[in-house]
């Protein structure tokens, strides 16, 4: 199946995986990109040096094209978007728009780029820049997300930007698949399924867990990091939800006290971390807190394995998965089943 997306890209299948963190490291990505899909690494999680050697694991794994995710505001994004340049790395995503000198970078070095919006103002922004492509993720989707759905969202932006449009949000097998091609996109992208693959390196308790979650099972909080976050709803979350604004400033300072131990960061630098997540926002100094060290809440989740005290983002869709495939198997599946699809609405004329 060829897209626009293909095309770009340079990969097999119209099929993303979302560069989530401490999930999308390098065994996830070859296994994706092996599998004709095109995989991305979350390199928020990792130092420079650190994401230097996880992209040079990938390429011992596969020669399959990749991409990785960078935070558009982070102080060292042009030392990134630098190292993406000199190891060849195919394309650039980002979860906030990235500035038009962040985008000026990577086109002249030969990275394309792909931002993720939520908005179609926000589309047309980025498109009138220069970007190559854009991911539009609709409010049934995990992590970060907008109230609208995938299923308004993306006809929007398809008819406002003449770039390849990547859909995500509650996207999972291959009539999902067709239908995003229905409406105008060139491929879908999907991190909760990805998540939930036997390539992902999440522990089975935490997987035990999602594949327990109904889809009615998540919630969008902005206890975390003062932003909507989808994630699955636990005991921890709920007493987010609950607390007030005492309760809210004591638990978060006590988590970036945590946090502050496990990086070495100093009390000084924490907080210039969590003002520089604040994205202009008016925050809180318990979200501020809380968006300086919502890494660690994840890492205690996805690494240690302890989701009794963590967070866990998770689309909606994680209501319809059953099982734990390879990544090969999962595109393999999503293929055979998109081509049957395809079939059936042919012979249905």
């Amino acid at each position: 199946m060829r897209t626009r997306l293909t095309e770009l890209l340079g990969c097999r299948h119209p099929i993303v995986q979302t560069g989530m963190g401490y999930v999308a490291g390098a065994g996830l990505v070859a296994a994706t990109s092996a599998a004709g899909g095109f995989g991305i690494v979350a390199s928020a999680t990792m130092s420079v040096e650190r994401l230097r050697e996880t992209i040079r694991e990938i390429r011992s794994r596969t020669d399959a094209p990749f991409g990785v995710n960078v935070r558009a505001d982070a102080p060292d994004a042009t030392d990134r978007i630098d190292l993406l340049v000199r190891e060849g790395v195919r394309l650039a995503s980002f979860a906030l728009a990235p500035s038009r000198e962040l985008i000026r970078r990577c086109a002249d070095g030969g990275v394309l780029t792909m931002p993720s919006v939520g908005a179609r103002r926000h589309a047309e922004k980025v498109a009138s820049w220069g970007v190559d492509a854009v991911l539009v993720q609709g409010g049934e989707g995990g992590g970060h997300t907008g109230p609208v759905p995938t299923t308004l969202l993306l006809p929007q932006v398809v008819d406002a930007v003449g770039i390849p449009v990547v859909a995500a949000g509650g996207f999972f097998d291959g009539r999902g698949l067709v239908a995003a091609l229905a409406y105008g996109a060139a491929g879908i992208a999907m991190g909760t399924r990805f998540l939930l693959t036997s390539d992902s390196p999440v522990g089975a308790e935490v997987k035990r867990q999602y594949l327990a979650a109904t889809v009615t099972g998540t919630v969008v909080t902005t206890r975390i990091d003062g932003v909507p976050h989808r994630v699955l709803r636990t005991p921890f979350v709920d007493g987010l939800e609950r607390s007030n604004r005492l309760a809210g400033l004591v638990r978060s300072a006590r988590h970036a006290a945590a946090f502050r131990r496990e990086t070495g960061l100093s009390w000084p630098a924490l907080l210039r971390a969590g003002r520089a997540a604040r994205h202009g926002r008016e925050l809180s100094w318990a979200q501020t807190l809380m968006a300086a060290n919502t890494p660690a809440l994840l890492r205690t989740s996805m690494v240690d394995g302890r989701p009794e005290s963590g967070v866990m983002s998770a689309g909606q869709v994680v209501g319809l998965i059953d099982d734990l495939p390879s990544c090969a198997e999962l595109i393999d599946r999503i293929m055979t089943e998109a081509d049957e699809c395809l079939a059936a609405l042919t012979r249905a004329r």
